[in-house]
C-alpha cells in the first residue's frame, strides 16, 4: 500500500475539526482554480470557434487557392485569362490534398434601380460547383439560370431590392472600354437569392451571377477563365499545397498561385493577433492557480505542524511527508479542474445553443460569439495545468525539511 496516499485520503476525509483555519482557505482554491480553468476553456474555445468562422465564410465565398495567369492584356488594365483545358485541372487535382476545381470569371458592373445605383464586382460561377455558398443564402437558391443575379443582405437593403425582383447592371466590359462612343452594354437580371456573410468586404460589392453570361460579355471562350479556384480538404495544408502547385501545375510558369491568406493578409493577420490575447488569459489564470496552491500547501502545512514532526519522530523520511502534502494539493487541483471543465462547457452549450452572447458584426464579422468544442486543446490545456502545479507544489513543500521534530511535537 502506499502509505502517503493512505495517510493524505485520511487528511482529505476526516469529519474532525471542520472549523479549522484550513477549511476556507481550500475551498478558496478549489473555487479560484475551478474559474481559472473555466477562464481559459471558455477563451480557447471562443478563440477557435471564432477563427474557424471568420475562415469558412471567407472560404465559402472564395476558395484555399487561387490560380491566376501572369499575363496582363496589353489593351487593358486586366489579367489575360487562363485556358481552363482538361490537362490543366488534372495536373491540379493530382495533387491528394485538392478537393476541387472551380472556374471563376469577373468583372465589374453597375447595379441601377429607378432612385439608385451601385458599383458591384460581379463573380460569375458554375453554382453547381458551390453548394457551400448555400450555408450564406438568407432566402432564395443559388444562381438557377443564366439571367440570375445572387445579391448581398447589404445591397438588398440599400437599393431596397428584393427576391424576384428584376434589375439592370451595366458592364463596361474591356472592349467598350476603349471604345468611348459605345454605351455600356446593359443586362436585364432577375434577383434568385439573398446571401449574408456579414463581412463587409464580400458584402458591401460582390454579387454572383452565370459564368456564361459573363463570358459573352467579355467575349471570351467557352474555356476561357479569371482565376481557377482549389478547394482543399484541410486547411492545415495550405501552405503546403500552395508551394507544391506553384511548380506541378500544367504551365506553372505563366501562372500565379496565391493563398487566401497572401490574399486576404489584412484579416488573417488579425485574426492571429487574437491568439496573443488568449496567451495573456491563460498565462493570468495558471498564475492564480499557482499562488493559491503554495498558499494551501503553507497553510495544509502550519496545520499538521504537530503530525509532521511525529512522523519525523517515527523515522519518516522527508521526501514521504512532502508527498503526503503534494497528493493532498493534487486533490484540490483535480476537484477545480473538475469543476472549471462542467462549469465552462455548461456555459458554452449555452452560448452554442441559443446564441445568448451578441457582437458588433461590423467589428467582428459576425453577429453572435461563435463556439467551437475542439477536445484536443482543452485535454492538453487541463494536462498543462495540473503538470504546472504539480511543479509548483515541489517548492513549498521544501519547508517541511526545516521543521524541527522536537519544536513541531511541541507545537500547538
Amino acid at each position: 500500500m502506499n502509505v502517503e496516499y493512505f495517510i493524505s485520503k485520511r487528511l482529505i476525509n476526516t469529519k474532525k475539526n471542520k472549523n479549522v483555519f484550513s477549511r476556507p482557505i481550500v475551498r478558496i482554491t478549489i473555487s479560484a482554480i475551478a474559474l481559472s480553468v473555466a477562464v481559459m476553456i471558455i477563451s480557447l474555445s471562443t478563440l477557435f470557434g471564432f477563427k474557424k468562422e471568420i475562415t469558412d465564410q471567407i472560404i465559402n465565398i472564395n476558395s484555399h487557392i487561387e490560380i491566376t495567369s501572369n499575363k496582363y492584356d496589353s489593351l487593358s488594365e486586366y489579367r489575360s485569362p487562363i485556358l481552363a483545358t482538361r490537362e490543366l485541372k488534372k495536373s491540379i487535382l493530382k495533387n491528394k490534398e485538392v478537393l476541387d476545381v472551380r472556374e471563376v470569371v469577373y468583372e465589374y458592373g453597375l447595379i441601377k434601380t429607378s432612385d439608385e445605383f451601385l458599383g458591384v464586382r460581379v463573380k460569375g460561377i458554375v453554382s453547381s460547383e458551390w453548394k457551400k455558398l448555400e450555408e450564406n443564402i438568407l432566402s432564395g437558391k443559388i444562381i438557377d439560370s443564366e439571367n440570375s443575379i445572387l445579391i448581398s443582405s447589404s445591397i438588398s437593403k440599400k437599393l431596397r431590392l428584393g427576391l424576384g425582383d428584376s434589375i439592370y447592371v451595366y458592364f463596361p466590359s474591356s472592349k467598350e472600354r476603349l471604345e468611348k462612343t459605345k454605351m455600356p452594354n446593359v443586362k436585364h437580371l432577375k434577383i434568385c437569392g439573398i446571401y449574408k456573410t456579414s463581412m463587409s468586404e464580400f458584402d458591401t460589392k460582390l454579387v454572383f451571377a452565370n459564368i456564361d453570361k459573363l463570358r459573352k460579355i467579355k467575349s471570351w471562350d467557352d474555356a476561357d477563365v479569371e482565376l481557377l479556384e482549389v478547394g482543399l480538404k484541410d486547411l492545415k495544408n495550405l501552405s503546403k499545397v500552395r508551394d507544391q502547385l506553384s511548380v506541378s501545375i500544367d504551365g506553372f510558369f505563366n501562372k500565379n498561385v496565391d493563398s487566401i491568406k497572401d490574399l486576404y493578409p489584412e484579416i488573417f493577420d488579425w485574426l492571429d493577433l487574437q491568439d496573443i490575447n488568449v496567451r495573456i488569459i491563460i498565462i493570468l489564470m495558471i498564475l492564480v492557480c499557482v499562488m493559491n496552491i503554495i498558499s494551501s500547501i503553507l497553510i495544509l502545512v502550519l496545520e499538521r505542524t504537530r503530525l509532521i514532526g511525529i512522523l519525523k519522530s517515527i523515522g519518516c523520511l522527508n521526501w514521504s511527508i512532502r508527498k503526503i502534502f503534494i497528493y493532498n494539493a493534487m486533490y484540490f487541483v483535480f476537484r477545480g479542474l473538475l469543476w472549471g471543465n462542467l462549469i465552462a462547457f455548461f456555459l458554452l452549450l449555452i452560448q452554442y445553443n441559443f446564441n445568448i452572447l451578441k457582437l458588433d458584426e461590423e467589428m467582428y464579422y459576425m453577429d453572435t460569439i461563435a463556439v467551437s468544442f475542439n477536445l484536443l486543446p482543452i485535454i492538453v490545456l487541463n494536462l498543462g495545468v495540473a503538470l504546472v502545479c504539480f511543479l509548483m507544489m515541489i517548492i513549498p513543500s521544501i519547508i517541511i525539511t526545516k521543521i524541527s521534530v522536537v519544536k513541531a511535537v511541541r507545537f500547538n
